[in-house]
């Protein structure tokens, strides 16, 4: 299969060398970082409520609000940087009562040896992964378990996972959790049946899922047509008989081509919940457009009215929805055009799809997102939210309101509704008492294009206050790489605060230019799956040259005075233009990036040990080539690397690994080394000891 090389998917690492300087952060960058951050809005099937995860300077809470009115109420009550995050935010199916997770790291790429969970504030106790609860309409939050990923039935009852295993408990604390039943896998994507009496899973082992369902009464577990594919994604049909679920090959046969992108089909199946037998509905094609699509989000399926299935697909090389009906057929495509759809979601009565896409009614919407819905039965798509702000997360409140996520270039995350027949409609303050923010400080960044080496259009935000005298500039770049930095405030955490960080740079002095290289989503499957990229070659690297060209062309900025900063895969990129390219970038800060394809691949994707090779030995010499290390001679720049020793996304030992190089070489660099900290990080302290840094680094090697 393809080298899966956006492994890296958000930020942090060290500093040796050269001491940094005192660590009073610059001013106003603390007020920069305090923006409120908006994620996991979810919606109740009944009840018209709604609920969200709030984090502000590293302070988590939970809110709720009840339409049509939607004053909010505050469920829990932070008030430290603990470090501990929030996630798994899930009502009771009659909107009473609310669940969720405190603590461990969602967004790894591997678990930490014996499941020990992140602890970056040197908590003296081991924190653990636990489940609370709440009543939506009032109460004081309470400890139910440890665990993680909890589903309440429509009788609510609670089940959630530990150690990859199912579990229930008691709301009330009056019994003993306990094992529902054991499974060789481990348990993934619970699902409950909409009558409560019987729950699906998915059962992972190894080179091959399997889904199961365990009945509540009779105590038994039944497989879904088991095979050797990988099966994921249940969902169940309204009358609670049937499941629909996804289908892709299991790992096997002969090695596939690593260099270079092939076809990864997959199916849609639906079996019976009873005996398990299941059918075939749709196949896709074996061509690359039709390869199960790895965009954030997946495939999406849904089980909505009239018998029809919904799903994701890219089979016109843009993820777009599309109705199947479960009794076959060719599926109709409800979202044409070229954009992709991301954050779906049914309404209660599953006649129509909720969605956000980078398209709307403004040339440059490509690089936003708007809420839209459609009818499941197909017609016209209706845009809710068109304009030159972005909106996220939408979520149905009952049949007639959406929230939503919204924010604009300067005005940072807030939850808002919209009526989504799109009537005439004056949606209440939902945030009343905002925290203050500095919005008079920033600049609305501007949509620029240009051209790789390759004829490739790239795209990119422009950061500048004009002006002119000429600047020192700045690209970032942003990791993943299947994201996309947009014209406001990021729908992701780690991306918000380097909107923050950007702006601050282009408040300070610099032109900031944030690019969107090939590799990233936003621009189609062909951008998102470019020939020789990553370890396969780099030539995503070609549009970060581009991008320097480009800033050397404007008026406003010092040719000679171009630096580069990012995370994870942003950090890899700064790494090879520093190595690359030291005559054109005078400086960087490279956050955990990946130094050596070489050894993360033999880390990570090594093949089985059998006579069959494959084309891994002509990619494990083409990784290394691909990766900073190998450019160590020409590398001449200082840089600052900064990285948590915690991550758990891109492994410590690639930046050691670096500094020993650029000790050998002679090469300046300063580091950040976080203990206990992880890939993202997990306290606001810490993203003020990087964003310091960061900062107080570009300044003092492009500054004159």
């Amino acid at each position: 299969m393809t080298v899966k090389f956006w492994l890296l998917a958000t930020l942090p690492m060290f500093l040796a060398g050269t001491p940094l300087a005192a660590e009073t952060p610059p001013p106003g960058l603390e007020a920069m970082l305090a923006y409120p951050f908006v994620n996991e809005l979810v919606a109740a099937e009944k009840g018209a409520r709604i609920a969200w995860l709030t984090t502000v300077k590293g302070v988590r809470n939970v809110w709720t609000a009840t339409a049509p009115g939607f004053a909010r109420r505050q469920v829990t009550r932070g008030t430290a940087d603990d470090g501990q995050e929030l996630s798994g935010l899930t009502f009771s199916p009659d909107g009473s009562r609310l669940a969720w997770v405190r603590g461990g790291d969602h967004d790894a790429n591997w678990p930490a040896e014996g499941g020990v969970q992140p602890n970056p504030a040197d908590a003296l106790d081991q924190p653990k992964l636990a489940i609370w609860t709440a009543l939506a309409a009032g109460g004081a939050a309470v400890k139910v378990t440890e665990g993680d990923h909890p589903a309440f039935s429509v009788t609510g009852r609670l089940v959630y996972l530990k150690d990859g295993q199912v579990w229930t408990a008691s709301l009330a604390g009056k019994t003993k959790p306990e094992r529902l039943f054991y499974d060789a896998g481990k348990d993934a994507d619970l699902a409950w049946s909409p009558s409560g009496a019987k729950l699906a899973f998915v059962s992972h082992r190894r080179d091959h899922n399997f889904i199961g369902v365990y009945d509540v009464v009779g105590k038994s577990v039944t497989w879904l047509s088991p095979s050797t594919g990988q099966d994921e994604g249940p969902v169940w049909s309204p009358d609670s008989r049937r499941l629909a679920f996804a289908r892709r090959p299991g790992d096997g046969g002969a090695p596939e081509p690593m260099l270079i992108d092939v076809p990864h089909p997959w199916s849609i199946r639906v079996a019976d919940a009873v005996t398990g037998e299941g059918r075939e509905v749709w196949h896709s094609p074996k061509t690359l457009d039709g390869s199960f699509p790895e965009v954030p989000g997946g495939v999406g399926l849904a089980w909505a009215a009239g018998d029809v299935l919904t799903f994701r697909a890219e089979l016109d090389g843009w993820a777009h929805l599309y109705a199947l009906p479960v009794a076959g057929g060719a599926p109709k495509l409800l979202t044409p055009g070229n954009f992709i759809v991301e954050n779906v979601s049914l309404t209660p009565d599953r006649t129509r799809l909720l969605y956000t896409a980078n398209t709307g009614r403004n040339a440059d919407d490509d690089d936003r997102r708007h809420v839209f819905n459609v009818a499941v039965a197909g017609g016209q798509p209706y845009c809710n939210t068109c304009g030159t702000g972005l909106e996220f997360l939408p979520a149905a409140v009952g049949n007639g309101f959406i929230a939503y996520v919204g924010v604009t270039a300067t005005r940072p995350a807030k939850v808002e509704t919209t009526d989504i027949e799109g009537g005439d409609y004056t949606p209440p303050k939902i945030d009343r008492a905002p925290a203050p923010y500095p919005t008079a400080s920033l600049v609305v960044p501007q949509r620029v294009t240009f051209t790789a080496a390759d004829g490739l259009t790239i795209h990119g935000q422009l950061f500048t206050t004009g002006g002119s005298a000429k600047k020192p500039a700045v690209i970032f770049v942003h990791g993943g790489p299947p994201r996309q930095m947009l014209l406001g405030w990021s729908y992701m955490d780690y991306y918000s605060n380097a909107y923050a960080v950007n702006q601050y740079l282009a408040a300070h002095g610099f032109v900031v230019l944030s690019v969107n290289y090939r590799l990233g989503i936003g621009y189609g499957r062909a951008f998102q799956h470019p020939a020789k990229g990553g370890p396969a070659g780099a030539s995503e690297y070609q549009d970060v040259v581009a991008g320097a060209t480009y800033l050397q062309s404007l008026p406003g900025v010092d040719p000679a005075r171009i630096g580069i900063w990012g995370g994870s895969y942003g950090g890899y990129l700064t790494g090879l233009a520093l190595a690359r390219n030291s005559d054109i970038f005078k400086a960087g800060v490279d956050l955990h990036g990946v130094h050596d394809w070489s050894r993360l691949l033999y880390e990570e994707s090594a093949p089985a040990k059998r006579f069959e090779q494959g084309d891994w030995p002509e990619l494990v010499k083409t990784a290394f080539a691909s990766s900073p290390d190998a450019d160590i001679a020409t590398w001449k720049s200082p840089v600052l690397l900064i990285q948590g020793d915690d991550d758990r996304n891109v492994r410590f030992n690639q930046t050691i690994d670096l500094a020993r190089r650029l000790d050998a070489a002679g090469v300046t660099y300063e580091e950040l080394v976080l203990p206990n900290e992880i890939h993202g990080f997990l306290r606001y302290d810490s993203w003020l000891k990087a964003d310091s840094a960061t900062v107080r680094f570009l300044e003092a090697k492009l500054k004159p």
